[in-house]
C-alpha cells in the first residue's frame, strides 16, 4: 500500500515529534560565515547518504550525477557572488536566480526549461501583550524554491519561516522522501500554508477584541471613537496578510492541477488539499478585511452620534440660558419710564419668571432626551 495516506502527518508538525535523525543543523544563517548555505545533502531512497553532512553544492551535485537520489540545498539570504556558483552549477535562469537574490517577491510558480521557480510568501504573528495604533501583527519572509529532476534549492529571506523543523520531518519519513523533489516541494507549501491557518486564527483573536472594544458600553466619562487607530493598524497587517496569500492560490491551482513533468503524480494529488486550505484561508481573510471595514464605519459612526449628542446638550443648555439672559437684556437698558423699575415686587416676579421659565424648558428638554 501507498504511504501517501500519511504525507499529511509527515509535514504537520503538531502530528509527528520532530526528531533529528543526523547530527542538528541551523536555518539561520550565521552572519560571521562566509557562505549562505545553512544545509546541503544527497538523498537517496529516501535516506540522507553519509558523508554528505558537510559537502558543497557543486560536490553535492558532483555524488548526484553519480550515484542518483537527489540533492537539497538550503540557503539563507545569499548574495548574488554567493548564489553565482550555484546558479551556474545547477543551470539555474538569470531571471529567477535575481529574484531569489533580491527577494520582495509575489507569491508565484514559473517554469524555467527542466526548473520549476516557486516563491512562497511565510507569514509570522508576532505576539503583543496589547493591541495598539501602532503594534506589529504580522511579520513576512520569503521562501524561493527551486526544484529540478535531482534537485532542490531553497532561499530563505526573513528571520522568520526556517525549514530546520520541515527537514527533519521528512528525513524521519524516508518513504516520503524517496518520492524526490516534488515531495520536498509539496511539503514546504503544505508547511506554509499551515502557518497561515496559524495566524489567521490569532488575527481573529485581535479582531474579536477591537470589535467588542467597540460595541462595548463607554466608561462613566468615557468617548467612543478611540479605536479608530488600533483599527486602521489591524487593517494594514490584514492586508499584507492578504498580499501574501492571494497571489498564492493561482499557482497552488496550477500545481494541484495541470500535470507537470517534475511533479510526481501521486504528490500532486496532495496539492489539492494545500490548494482547499489556502483557499479557506483565503476567505478568511477576506472576510477580515470586509469585517475591519464595517467595525471602522461602525466605530466612526458611533463617533458621530457621541458627537452629535454633545451638541444637543450644548444647544439644550444654551436654550435655557437664553431666557435669563433676554429678561435681564430687558430690564438692562437704560429707559426712565419702566413701571417694574419702582415696583415692590418687580424683582421677585422677574426672578420667579426667570426661575419658572428655565425649570419649564429644562422639562420638556428633558423629556425629549436632549439632556
Amino acid at each position: 500500500m501507498s504511504m501517501l495516506p500519511y504525507l499529511r502527518a509527515a509535514v504537520r508538525p503538531a502530528l509527528r515529534r520532530s526528531t533529528p535523525s543526523q547530527p542538528g543543523y541551523d536555518t539561520t544563517r550565521d552572519p560571521s560565515a562566509s557562505s549562505a548555505v545553512v544545509d546541503c545533502a544527497v538523498y537517496r531512497d529516501g535516506r540522507r547518504a553519509l558523508g554528505s553532512t558537510c559537502l558543497t553544492p557543486r560536490e553535492a551535485m558532483a555524488r548526484v550525477r553519480e550515484s542518483g537520489g537527489f540533492a537539497w540545498i538550503g540557503l539563507h539570504e545569499p548574495t548574488e557572488a554567493e548564489f553565482a556558483g550555484i546558479a551556474a552549477t545547477f543551470g539555474l535562469h538569470p531571471l529567477a536566480v535575481e529574484d531569489a537574490v533580491h527577494a520582495h517577491q509575489r507569491p508565484k510558480l514559473e517554469r524555467y526549461d527542466d526548473t520549476l521557480f516557486t516563491v512562497f510568501k511565510t507569514i509570522h504573528y508576532v505576539e503583543h501583550a496589547e493591541l495598539t495604533a501602532t503594534s506589529e501583527v504580522v511579520e513576512t519572509g520569503e521562501v524561493m524554491c527551486f526544484t529540478g529532476p535531482d534537485f532542490v534549492i531553497t532561499v530563505r529571506h526573513g528571520g522568520q519561516g526556517s525549514l530546520r523543523s520541515l527537514r527533519h520531518r521528512l528525513q524521519d519519513d524516508p518513504e516520503l522522501l524517496a518520492k524526490g523533489p516534488s515531495a520536498v516541494l509539496h511539503s514546504i507549501a503544505d508547511h506554509v500554508v499551515d502557518g497561515y491557518i496559524a495566524v489567521a486564527a490569532a488575527v481573529q483573536d485581535d479582531i474579536d477584541e477591537v470589535e467588542n472594544a467597540v460595541f462595548a458600553a463607554p466608561a462613566k466619562g468615557g468617548a467612543r471613537g478611540g479605536d479608530a487607530g488600533r483599527i486602521y493598524q489591524l487593517k494594514r497587517e490584514v492586508l499584507e496578510f492578504k498580499r501574501a496569500v492571494s497571489p498564492l492560490l493561482r499557482p497552488m491551482e496550477l500545481l494541484s492541477e495541470r500535470p507537470m513533468r517534475l511533479v510526481d503524480p501521486d504528490i500532486q494529488k496532495y496539492f489539492r488539499d494545500v490548494a482547499d486550505h489556502l483557499a479557506r484561508v483565503h476567505e478568511q481573510v477576506i472576510g477580515f478585511d470586509e469585517l475591519l471595514n464595517s467595525i471602522l464605519q461602525a466605530n466612526l459612526a458611533q463617533a458621530t452620534v457621541a458627537q452629535n449628542e454633545d451638541m444637543r446638550k450644548i444647544t439644550s443648555w444654551a436654550a435655557i440660558i437664553a431666557v435669563p439672559t433676554m429678561i435681564c437684556g430687558v430690564y438692562g437698558m437704560n429707559f426712565e419710564h419702566m413701571p417694574e423699575l419702582h415696583w415692590r415686587y418687580g424683582y421677585p416676579m422677574v426672578m420667579a419668571a426667570i426661575a419658572g421659565s428655565c425649570f419649564t424648558i429644562h422639562r420638556a428638554l428633558r423629556r425629549h432626551g436632549w439632556l
